[in-house]
C-alpha cells in the first residue's frame, strides 16, 4: 500500500473518531515515560475513552473534515487526543489527576459537543461531580417540593384523626 493510501487510512480513522467521540482533549505529552503514558492508557480506557497519538498535519486534516476546525489551534508540537466516547468529564477527571500526580501532562484544551475548552474550562469539566450524583441531586430537588405538598394536604386530615382520637379517649376516661 503506498504512503498516501496509509495517510488517507490514519485520516479515516481520526475522523471516525472524532465524530463517534463526544469530546476530544488535547494534551502536551513530553517527556512522560513509557510505562506512565501506558498507566494513563489503562486509566482512560477504563473510563471509556483512549488516547491515540497522531500526526498533527493528519489530524487537523480528519478534523476539518469531521466540522471541528477549532481543534487545530491546540495541534502544536507533541500532542496526544484523548476520544471520550461516554463521559466528557470522567475523561477530564482523569487527565486532569495524572496531571497533578506526573507534573509531566499539559492538558492543552479540547472540544466538547463541537465547542472549544481551554485548559482551564478542562480543569472545571474535571472538577463536576459524577453524572449520577448531578442526576440525583436534580430528582432530590424535584422530588423536595412534592414531599412539602403532601405534607401540607394531608395536615388537616392527621388533625381530623388527633381530635377524633382526643374524643375517644375523653369519652373512655368518662366511661
Amino acid at each position: 500500500m503506498p504512503v498516501r493510501d496509509e495517510k488517507r487510512a490514519v485520516v479515516a480513522e481520526i475522523k471516525d473518531r472524532l465524530t463517534t467521540a463526544q469530546a476530544v482533549f488535547v494534551a502536551d505529552y513530553k517527556g512522560i515515560p513509557v510505562a506512565q503514558f501506558t498507566e494513563l492508557r489503562r486509566r482512560l480506557r477504563a473510563s471509556d475513552s483512549l488516547l491515540k497519538v497522531t500526526k498533527n498535519t493528519l489530524t487537523i486534516i480528519a478534523a476539518k473534515e469531521a466540522g471541528l476546525d477549532n481543534l487545530a489551534a491546540y495541534l502544536e508540537g507533541p500532542v496526544a487526543l484523548a476520544f471520550s466516547f461516554r463521559d466528557p468529564a470522567a475523561t477530564a477527571k482523569v487527565l486532569v489527576e495524572f496531571t497533578r500526580e506526573h507534573k509531566l501532562l499539559d492538558v492543552k484544551g479540547g472540544v466538547v459537543s463541537g465547542r472549544s475548552l481551554s485548559a482551564e474550562q478542562v480543569k472545571v469539566l474535571a472538577d463536576l461531580p459524577p453524572f449520577e450524583a448531578m442526576m440525583a441531586k436534580v430528582v432530590g430537588q424535584i422530588k423536595s417540593p412534592l414531599y412539602a405538598l403532601v405534607n401540607v394536604l394531608s395536615g388537616p386530615m392527621r388533625s381530623l384523626v388527633y381530635v377524633l382520637d382526643a374524643i375517644r379517649t375523653k369519652q373512655a376516661e368518662a366511661s
